[in-house]
């Protein structure tokens, strides 16, 4: 793609500073996210969509990086998406930071974007799929410190029972069920029975 239609793509002007260049890819991002078209017959063309998104925004940042486009001032436009997305997952804003990375084509998807994903995936409490995409990210990378101790850490955690290794089902614990008995039980009594007899 050349960097005049990747300006068109993402629909900002060449002179628009990086961080308007960034606002119009998340805009565009959100919008033609595959997550949007599930089960929709517009899903293949949203995916196109989006892997076009994805390639107009690295032109543009390539290009930006290599000085061979005017800009206003406003700062280095963050070395690649994957910037943007440590800096959302370093914020907590960890939506955002998935959207960004699910939207990124299958082919596309590296070592450092497999250990994004198991950052995100830590972060939302999927421990066992965060250790998989930690794996991943270290057998396609695997002189990577960062990516070595982040699976290392979490090989640690699940070696001494530091986490459970499948995501919670349904969202009820034991203890909210004993909460819920308890409480329910109180009702009850209010109305003159008793639900719980030792209670």
């Amino acid at each position: 793609m050349n960097l005049q239609d990747a300006y068109a793509v993402l629909g900002v002007s060449p002179n628009a500073t990086d961080d308007e260049i960034k606002t119009a890819y998340r805009e565009k991002a959100r919008k033609y996210h595959p997550d949007n078209y599930t089960d929709n017959p517009l899903s293949d063309l949203a995916q196109e969509k989006m892997q076009e998104i994805n390639e107009a925004y690295d032109t543009i940042v390539h290009a930006r990086q290599a000085g061979n486009a005017h800009t206003k001032t406003g700062g280095n436009a963050g070395g690649s998406r994957y910037h943007d997305i440590r800096n959302m997952i370093r914020a907590n804003r960890i939506l955002d930071a998935e959207m960004l990375l699910d939207g990124i084509p299958a082919a596309s998807r590296d070592a450092e974007w497999h250990f994004l994903k198991g950052s995100v995936l830590y972060k939302k409490g999927w421990l066992e799929d965060a250790m998989t995409h930690y794996s991943t990210a270290c057998r396609m990378d695997p002189g990577n410190a960062e990516y070595r101790a982040a699976f290392n850490h979490m090989q640690m955690n699940r070696q001494t029972g530091g986490y459970r290794t499948t995501r919670p089902v349904g969202g009820c614990s034991t203890c909210d069920i004993c909460n819920s008995l308890i409480c329910a039980d109180c009702c009850c009594e209010c109305m003159g029975g008793d639900l719980i007899s030792c209670c």
